[in-house]
């Protein structure tokens, strides 16, 4: 098993900045992947951004590319996702996955772990 812990959401105003992360615990494998989701109130879960093992590669949602970037720090097993210039459409809550294997994925279907979820309201 898998645990999968996220922080730092909180209410920001419009334009502003916020860092989330994701700690990855338990019998995580030699190498692995995450990627980030969110669900809006009333809507389906959609893809955020992913980034591969190494954290050489990463992929957005054209929706938030150029304002999001996605790193990791693998000596910590965490993940963070660094939101800028946030909009009203962002508010959303927040999930953080876990993928088997090195290459990201933007397919939900490809990720075997999920966290709890962390909300993310923005202001206008």
């Amino acid at each position: 098993q898998v645990q999968l812990v996220e922080s730092g959401g909180g209410l920001v105003q419009a334009g502003g900045s916020l860092r989330l992360s994701c700690a990855a615990s338990g019998r995580t494998s030699s190498s692995y992947a995450m990627g980030w989701f969110r669900q809006a109130q009333g809507k389906e879960r959609t893809f955020v951004a992913t980034i591969n093992w190494s954290g050489s590669s990463t992929y957005y949602a054209d929706s938030v590319k150029g304002r999001f970037t996605i790193s990791r720090d693998n000596a910590k097993n965490t993940v963070y996702p660094q939101m800028n210039s946030l909009k009203p459409e962002d508010t959303a809550v927040y999930y953080c996955a876990y993928k088997f294997g090195p290459y990201y994925s933007y397919y939900s279907t490809s990720y075997g772990y999920w966290g709890q979820g962390t909300q993310v309201p923005v202001s206008s």
